[in-house]
């Protein structure tokens, strides 16, 4: 996932709706994961300049500066932060900032505050916390996300071959599909 956001970084293109429904298996063994669609992705004119002033998303995974009002933000560190929800919902099984009613939603996802479980590993959590920082310029990039220490290949990141068998957690299907504005 990291790597196709980067890909898509490098060559301007800005993802706007990314979300864990747009990953889906390529291939029967579920090996190989693609992303299924650009839908709502901006090609930048400037690849530099990557302001945006749209709001469009899935709630759950929108950004603080996304609900700032009448602002700019960069599309970049809003991909960022959603790759951080993504991150974090893969991990614990739920999403970081969760609340039926929307204005709550949006209040939770403004402050910043989550709690990361300690079952994690430091490098984890650390991660998750580059990720979802409330200041976009505090993020990590797509690039720094595959320097990482919990992405390098590293023996003590790898499941057992047993475990990583059976590991087939469900990410909650909550109804929160609709664009916010």
């Amino acid at each position: 996932m990291a790597e196709t956001v980067a890909a898509c970084h490098e060559q301007g293109i800005v993802l706007r709706d990314l979300k864990l429904r747009k990953f889906v298996f390529a291939d029967p063994q579920r090996t190989t994961l693609k992303l299924e669609s650009l839908e709502d992705a901006v090609v930048l004119d400037d690849p530099e300049e990557d302001l945006l002033q749209d709001k469009r998303g899935c709630p759950a995974y929108v950004s603080p500066e996304i609900l700032r009002a009448h602002r700019t933000y960069s599309g970049r560190a809003a991909d960022m932060w959603s790759l951080g929800v993504i991150l974090y919902t893969m991990l614990v099984g739920r999403y970081p900032f969760n609340d039926s009613e929307h204005a709550s939603l949006f209040a939770k996802i403004s402050r910043g505050y989550f709690v990361v479980p300690e079952c994690l590993s430091s490098r984890g959590k650390c991660l998750i916390r580059s990720l979802l920082r409330r200041e976009a310029c505090e993020r990590l990039s797509a690039r720094d996300v595959l320097r990482h220490p919990w992405l390098a290949r590293d023996p003590r990141n790898e499941l057992p071959p047993r475990a990583a068998a059976s590991l087939d957690r469900l990410v909650p299907d909550v109804p929160m599909d609709d664009d916010y504005v």
